[in-house]
């Protein structure tokens, strides 16, 4: 006999106590997407964590992600600046705090 085993062998999933991970979406949590108007949006900036550089936090999104890095090359573009998406907050280096809010407000968000 040979101890060389298939690669069908290998692979082969011998218990899951959840059933099988081929369908992710159903474990997903699902995001209730609400219109720009009903959202509170809050935007500050914010130096703790961060080596002493300045971040503005946009945060208070009830959107799909899809939507949020959108949002965030919008705001990266007006800023000329970097950012990212974490946990359905944005965050974009530098304070700009005006320049976001004014934008939110002309997208239809409740910005302050």
């Amino acid at each position: 006999m040979s101890k060389r085993k298939d690669a069908k062998d290998r692979d082969r999933v011998v218990y899951s106590e959840f059933g099988n991970n081929s369908n992710s979406a159903a474990f997903e949590r699902a995001i209730q997407e609400l219109p720009p108007s009903q959202q509170k949006i809050r935007v500050q900036s914010s130096r703790k964590g961060r080596k002493g550089k300045t971040v503005t936090i946009v945060s208070g999104f009830q959107s799909k992600p899809e939507t949020l890095t959108k949002l965030l090359k919008q705001l990266k573009g007006l800023c000329g600046a970097g950012g990212t998406v974490k946990e359905m907050t944005l965050e974009i280096q530098g304070d700009h705090r005006e320049k976001i809010i004014d934008k939110l407000n002309q997208l239809g968000y409740n910005a302050r």
